[in-house]
């Protein structure tokens, strides 16, 4: 399969974002931020609780278009973004399969999705239903749903949030098989250090609200040479280098 995303980068360049609090009184969420995602590469977004990260993410999906600033996304016909969020998001009352072919366009509702199924451990819970589920395999089955429509852009947010290390490791090792057979231009939010050291081509820190770039740290290392001692490293490096976000 051919990679899916889009030609050129994701550019992002958020120089103001004010929302209206719940007692009425303006926040600036976010000051000045701007980076950019080569194509088919994966970065992530990680900083303080509430510091801007999932507004930033909300802003790239279209869902606000309050703030000052330009985005560029990946160019692709036709242009397919996609989203997994904290939650799954899948219909109960809809099987796994058709929970995943809901997002096809009209012209591929028929793909065969075999080896994508295969590839997340799904093959034999295609029929099953979410509530039959674990949250681990609602995650799998939510991360099914956005691979399948090859998209140009994949946004993640904290997609592994509140799930045990070991099962959080197996989703982590299944997303970077997935994405790596199927690369596209990918951007995620976690709190989870160890977790973007993981998966990222690059790490955006930001600060505390209003956001600012902190620093961004670029990763070369093929993901098939990070093993354990190189995680733990280069954690390490990165943690004293950003002190704060471990």
């Amino acid at each position: 399969m051919p990679p899916a995303g889009g030609q050129n980068a994701l550019e992002v360049e958020i120089r103001d974002k004010v929302f209206r609090g719940a007692d009425g009184v303006d926040v600036r969420a976010i000051a000045d931020i701007a980076f950019a995602v080569e194509p088919a590469s994966f970065a992530t977004l990680i900083g303080p609780s509430g510091c801007g990260k999932t507004t930033t993410l909300r802003i790239i999906l279209g869902l606000d278009s309050e703030f000052s600033g330009q985005l560029r996304l990946p160019e692709n016909e036709p242009r397919r973004i996609a989203a997994v969020f904290q939650e799954p998001r899948l219909l109960p009352w809809r099987t796994v399969e058709d929970n995943v072919r809901l997002a096809l366009a009209d012209d591929a509702t028929d793909r065969d999705l075999s080896d994508l199924f295969a590839a997340l451990g799904l093959s034999e819970m295609r029929g099953r239903f979410p509530g039959e589920l674990s949250l681990g395999l609602a995650r799998r089955a939510a991360l099914a749903r956005a691979f399948a429509i090859r998209p140009s852009l994949l946004v993640l947010d904290e997609p592994f949030v509140s799930l045990d290390e070991q099962t959080a490791g197996r989703l982590r090792n299944l997303l970077t098989e997935v994405w790596s057979a199927r690369p596209t231009t990918a951007l995620m939010v976690t709190h989870n250090l160890r977790e973007a050291v993981q998966l990222s081509d690059k790490i955006i820190f930001l600060t505390e609200r209003p956001a600012r770039i902190r620093g961004i740290h670029e990763i070369s290392t093929p993901r098939a040479e990070r093993d354990t001692r190189w995680r733990e490293t280069t954690l390490s490096t990165v943690a004293k280098r950003y002190s704060g976000v471990l």
